[in-house]
């Protein structure tokens, strides 16, 4: 007996569970959802507004949580378009070519994911602190690199180098490479396959891997606490003022400014939305492979 699976309605397949499960599952679903989101933001937001409004827009206005600030924007902005950049040339490689060493490569691109990030902020700090292995050399030419802005972003950027890579690497091979191969048959020169064939292919891959190496590039804490110094008004993101503010017992001012990386958080996650309902609904009218067509 044959089943067409265009008559099967939603939630009367073969695999559908009972109403009473999808129930329990959903409202277990929500309660989790309530306990370990909803109520942390809703604290987080009580908290800051405790002292009123006027008390708020002091702390997140203070000359210390505007300069947090600006260096949390300028790490996520150096450090995502050099990911980006290395997440699509490892990609390409990755994806497109045999060679010798491919799984050594691989494992070195989720390095970041196995180690802890404090480790990673250690890593730098022997390699360019004072003491470290390029210090001597780094201190002879006046450059500073720890403690200082370099440092910073050199951790984020180090951190934050897998997301795109690991995005973008199934993507390609799933793409594999007879349209690249139809393209320059067609006579096509490299850019133009990348920018006609390769790049539509991956665009939402592309972009759902920015997001996420924005988002930590911007939250992130142990690599940046250790290389950083704690200086205040230099070295100090967003995270690191929170923190600071924290146990110098400003409790209001410190939800106050972790409310600004909540609501980076917010956007990061509305364009993570976005992305995937823009995916899912080409997806569905069979664009997401988009086919070579012209390429001159």
């Amino acid at each position: 007996m044959s089943t067409n699976p265009s008559a099967v309605r939603p939630g009367q397949g073969p695999l559908a569970e009972p109403r009473f499960v999808r129930i329990l599952l959903t409202t277990v679903a929500l309660a989790f959802l309530a306990l370990f989101l909803v109520v942390p933001l809703a604290a987080v937001f009580s908290q800051a507004m405790e002292k009123g409004l006027a008390a708020y827009w002091a702390a997140v206005r203070e000359p210390m949580a505007l300069s947090a600030l600006r260096l949390t924007l300028l790490t996520a902005a150096v450090a995502v378009p050099m990911n980006v950049a290395f997440g699509l040339a490892a990609a390409w490689c990755l994806a497109k070519f045999d060679f010798r060493g491919k799984n050594v490569l691989l494992s070195l691109i989720d390095l970041p994911f196995a180690i802890s990030p404090v480790i990673s902020g250690v890593i730098f700090v022997l390699l360019f602190g004072r003491n470290g292995l390029l210090g001597p050399w780094l201190i002879a030419h006046d450059i500073k690199i720890i403690f200082a802005v370099p440092g910073v972003v050199l951790a984020t950027v180090f951190v934050t180098f897998p997301f795109v890579a690991r995005e973008l690497i199934p993507v390609m091979q799933a793409a594999g490479t007879e349209e690249e191969e139809a393209a320059r048959v067609l006579g096509a020169n490299g850019w133009q396959i990348f920018r006609r064939v390769t790049l539509p292919n991956i665009k939402w891959g592309l972009l759902y891997g920015v997001i996420l190496c924005n988002a930590r590039a911007m939250g992130e804490f142990g690599a940046v606490s250790v290389v950083s110094g704690h200086v205040r008004g230099q070295t100090n993101t967003l995270p690191l003022h929170v923190e600071i503010l924290y146990n110098e017992y400003s409790f209001q001012a410190a939800f106050a400014v972790a409310t600004l990386l909540t609501f980076l958080a917010l956007v990061t996650l509305l364009a993570k939305s976005l992305v995937e309902w823009q995916s899912e609904r080409q997806w569905a009218e069979g664009e997401a492979v988009l086919p070579v067509g012209r390429v001159h």
